[in-house]
């Protein structure tokens, strides 16, 4: 309980103020120190159990090995990598399916909504993407770092605020033993206190005194002087897993400061209202009190004026990863459950290296028979030592420690500890990548790498949910400093603070599927997606092609597939107009070789009925030949020869005309050749083949029909 002197009075130019410690006396700003001070020591030994366990799971990820002992000095002293194992596995899966490209915030729209509606969803998400890639450049690396260290300690937090020195606002990763909260606490917005342990360097420091930010201690002892050392055993387990020397305590080391968010009856009226107190370790100096909640309409009131409750402003969005068993606020990670069983391993594996040391070490024992020199006894190639002893002396009493195999339960101990720290982490033949062997049906391997990454999906949906509460504080902040309107990005994309003032921060959240927890799951989904929509009706075909394009992660896709109707018309195609000329031409063309080929069907017909009456004709001369005698025979020769030359005229002349019309030469081919065209002259009727010749003597010789008279 504060007794102070002095009391404030809530109204907005006390919210507003960037420093309420001049508001008060020295004594009442010694109290509050005090009084901070003391509960952050309360709330760190309240963790003191979890400090331990969060030490040796650092030592085992970072392999950090502590000289032994046992069973001799400077023993075998290996760390298994474990724990180093799961934690990489997380993080590289982790990584890529949580932060997807360029889009990583998208804002929500309800059905029904109108176009307006959609484009203020397009605009913000499109816009705080572009704050954390862009404008924020450390916050990819920070949660970078996050994840790993997310799947080794159990968790840890962002802290969003506006940083007024940049101008916009910023995510700062705190580590969890950096965040010092009652192990106890239900969760960091419903705990008493909250205090964040960090660094500041004398000129930053130094510039928040300038600027009113923090009380001007320039002339004080503590800060003129170097800064005490604060070196506890943590930092000093954290100094030797990173390899560097503590500081030496000069003008450039850092001071460690305090800000508490606290609740605390300043005015005096019962009710405790949130603040954010800052105050330098070593010296317990008080720096800095601010509010923390933002707007009069933050406070509830009762009928009678008293304030009934505050919403306070949260600044840390809260990161888990397995959450603890015993319901503490620090969750757990891969170092506490792979902790004990890497240490097995560790101590098996560091057994076997001791038993070969002892096996490949001579040794052993020595009678008193044995004239030899006391001390160690070293051996190298072609060298003897001298000794005083017979060799039947040396054989009787020099006793060389028996040699024994190691033993087999060691080897199968350490396969089975491996096997179900696997099964803890996850990380299982086929999700580490290694080959399930062959004749493995593909079925049967997608479903073994789904269920081994079961483990990875429950983690995923909680980082997933933890993202989704800091986007929602970036939300609030951007409604609060972002400019009226403000351009961003490499063109011309604007957004407005109304965006954010008429949009609801629920419906904020990240890009990525927490259901999907590979790169191969997001592009199965996206095909299936695809191949539907071309298979059923009703989808938007353009929105479908986009989303494709995405999880491929193609670049420019604005460019590269603008959608329907937005192609740039092709300079380089032909007139329209020309076209549609050119079409009629060429149907033209078409019709005229249709007539040429019919006229080509027509000739190539008569063509062979005229070769079929040449061989007729020449059968029956020589028929005519073999059966008539004299001058009679000598006439019907003549009439053949004479109908068999007009009926091979008339093959040629068909033969040039259908070569002409195919572009085929001049038709010299032969009687069989082909072609097309109109023929100038034919043999009679088609079915008439005979012609009568009047020979000597009046009578007349039919020739064609297979009948002479």
């Amino acid at each position: 309980m504060l007794n102070l002197t002095k009391r404030l009075t809530v109204n907005q130019e006390m919210i507003d103020a960037p420093n309420l410690c001049g508001r008060f006396g020295d004594e009442d700003c010694t109290a509050i120190a005090s009084l901070i001070y003391r509960g952050y020591q309360i709330d760190k030994e309240s963790r003191a159990q979890w400090e331990v366990r969060m030490e040796a799971a650092m030592n085992l990820a970072m392999q950090v090995a502590v000289a032994k002992n046992f069973p001799w000095p400077n023993c075998s002293n290996v760390v298994f990598p474990l724990v180093t194992i799961a934690a990489l596995q997380f993080s590289a899966r982790s990584y890529a399916a949580i932060v997807q490209g360029n889009n990583v915030v998208r804002y929500k729209t309800v059905n029904g909504e109108d176009k307006l509606a959609v484009d203020r969803a397009k605009r913000i998400g499109k816009h705080m993407s572009w704050q954390v890639l862009e404008e924020d450049e450390a916050w990819e690396e920070q949660h970078d770092r996050l994840l790993i260290n997310l799947s080794i300690v159990g968790c840890n937090f962002i802290k969003s605020y506006y940083d007024a020195s940049k101008v916009h606002s910023v995510g700062v990763l705190v580590m969890a033993k950096d965040l010092i909260i009652d192990y106890h606490a239900e969760s960091v917005s419903a705990a008493a206190r909250v205090t964040h342990r960090f660094p500041l360097y004398r000129n930053q420091m130094r510039e928040r005194m300038l600027r009113g930010t923090f009380v001007d201690c320039t002339d004080e002892a503590w800060f003129k002087g170097p800064p005490a050392s604060q070196q506890t055993q943590a930092q000093i387990d954290a100094d030797r897993r990173l390899g560097r020397s503590p500081p030496l305590g000069d003008h450039d080391t850092p001071f460690y400061l305090l800000e508490q968010h606290c609740w605390l009856d300043l005015d005096g009226d019962g009710y405790a209202e949130p603040y954010i107190v800052t105050v330098e370790e070593s010296s317990k100096t008080l720096l800095r009190i601010v509010a923390r909640f933002e707007r009069m309409e933050d406070i509830e009131f009762t009928d009678n004026d008293k304030i009934l409750c505050i919403r306070a402003t949260q600044y840390f969005t809260k990161y888990s990863f397995i959450p603890s068993p015993d319901g503490g606020i620090y969750d757990l990670g891969f170092g506490v459950f792979l902790g004990p069983i890497n240490e097995a391993v560790n101590s098996a594996i560091n057994q076997m290296l001791d038993f070969g040391t002892m096996q490949n070490s001579l040794g052993g024992l020595l009678g008193r028979g044995a004239k030899i020199r006391g001390g160690v006894y070293t051996m190298a190639p072609w060298e003897f030592k001298r000794v005083d002893s017979s060799g039947d002396d040396l054989r009787k009493n020099v006793f060389m420690w028996p040699d024994r195999a190691p033993p087999t339960f060691l080897f199968q101990l350490i396969e089975l500890l491996i096997e179900y720290s696997n099964r803890i982490a996850g990380t299982v033949d086929s999700t580490v990548g290694e080959n399930p062997g062959q004749n493995t049906p593909a079925s049967t391997f997608q479903g073994m790498t789904e269920q081994g990454m079961q483990v990875y999906k429950m983690i995923f949906k909680r980082v997933w949910r933890s993202m989704k509460e800091e986007f929602k504080q970036r939300f609030a902040l951007n409604r609060i400093y972002l400019p009226r309107s403000f351009k961003f990005g490499s063109g011309d994309d604007t957004i407005r603070r109304e965006d954010y003032v008429t949009a609801a921060a629920d419906l904020i959240a990240p890009v990525a599927n927490p259901n999907v927890s590979s790169v191969t799951m997001k592009l199965q989904t996206a095909l299936a997606v695809k191949q539907s929509a071309m298979a059923t009706p009703g989808y938007d075909i353009a929105e479908v092609e986009k989303i494709w394009l995405e999880n491929m992660e193609v670049e420019n896709i604005s460019v590269i597939y603008p959608g329907p109707g937005k192609v740039p018309p092709d300079h380089t195609a032909p007139n329209p107009k020309a076209a549609v000329e050119q079409m009629k031409l060429q149907g033209i063309q078409m019709k005229l070789e249709a007539e040429k080929m019919k006229w080509a069907n027509h000739l190539m017909e008569e063509q062979r009925l005229n070769s079929a009456k040449i061989r007729l004709l020449e059968a029956q001369a020589m028929k005519a030949a073999s059966e008539a005698h004299g001058a009679q025979a000598a006439l019907q020769i003549e009439a053949f020869e004479q109908l068999l030359k007009m009926h091979e005229q008339l093959g040629d002349q068909m033969n040039k005309q259908i070569s002409t019309l195919l572009g085929e030469g001049d038709g010299s081919k032969g009687s069989d050749g082909g072609g097309v065209s109109q023929s100038e002259g034919k043999l009679g009727d088609e079915g008439d083949s005979s012609v009568s010749v009047e020979v000597p003597g009046g009578s007349k010789v039919s020739v064609g029909d297979g009948s002479a008279k």
